[in-house]
C-alpha cells in the first residue's frame, strides 16, 4: 500500500493546478479569497480560503471548477507527448515527463469531499430551488463516490484516461 502523502508528492502539479482553479473561479464569481496554499506536505495538500459564496451558483462553480480546469489542462499537456508514445512508439524523456505531468494534473481533477460539503451546504438554504437540489445532489454524490474510489485508484485511472484517450482515439482514426 502506497501512503497518500507519497502519491501527493509525486503528483504535486495536480494539487497546485487544482488550487489555482479554485482561486480562479472564486475571482470569476467575485468571491473574496482570504488565503491560498497551493501545495504543502500535509492534509489537505492545498487549500483556498474564501468568503462564503452568496449564491448557489457560486458554490457550485467554485466547487467543480477544478474538475474542468484539471481535466482540460491534463489532456492538453499530455496530448502531443502521449501521441508520440502511443502512435509512434518514439517517446523521448521529455515526452514521458509531459505525460506524467498531464496524468498528475488530471488525477487531481476530482473535487474533494470538502468541495462537496461546501456545494451541499449552499443547497441546504431553504431558498435554494428544488430543481437545483435535484440537479446538484447527484453531482455531490459523484464527488463522494470519487473520493471513495480513490482508495481503488479511481483518480489515477481517470488521470490516465484523460491523458491518453485523445491520442488513442486519434491513433485509431489514423490507423
Amino acid at each position: 500500500m502506497i501512503p497518500g502523502i507519497l502519491i501527493t508528492l509525486i503528483t504535486f502539479p495536480g494539487v497546485i493546478v487544482h488550487e489555482i482553479a479554485h482561486q480562479l473561479f472564486c475571482r470569476l464569481m467575485r468571491v473574496a479569497v482570504f488565503d491560498v496554499c497551493y501545495f504543502r506536505v500535509g492534509n489537505p495538500a492545498g487549500y483556498v480560503i474564501h468568503e462564503t459564496p452568496r449564491t448557489n451558483l457560486q458554490h457550485l462553480v467554485i466547487g467543480i471548477g477544478p474538475f474542468l480546469v484539471n481535466s482540460i489542462a491534463g489532456a492538453l499537456i499530455a496530448f502531443p507527448s502521449a501521441m508520440a508514445v502511443i502512435k509512434f512508439d518514439a517517446g523521448g524523456p521529455l515526452d514521458y515527463v509531459l505525460v506524467w505531468l498531464g496524468v498528475s494534473i488530471a488525477m487531481h481533477a476530482f473535487p474533494s469531499t470538502g468541495d462537496a460539503s461546501s456545494i451541499w451546504s449552499g443547497l441546504k438554504d431553504h431558498n435554494a430551488p428544488i430543481w437545483l437540489k435535484i440537479v446538484v445532489a447527484p453531482v455531490v454524490a459523484l464527488i463522494y463516490i470519487g473520493a471513495i474510489g480513490s482508495i481503488f485508484w479511481l483518480d489515477l485511472i481517470y488521470g490516465i484516461a484523460v491523458a491518453m484517450a485523445g491520442p488513442m482515439i486519434l491513433a485509431k482514426l489514423l490507423a
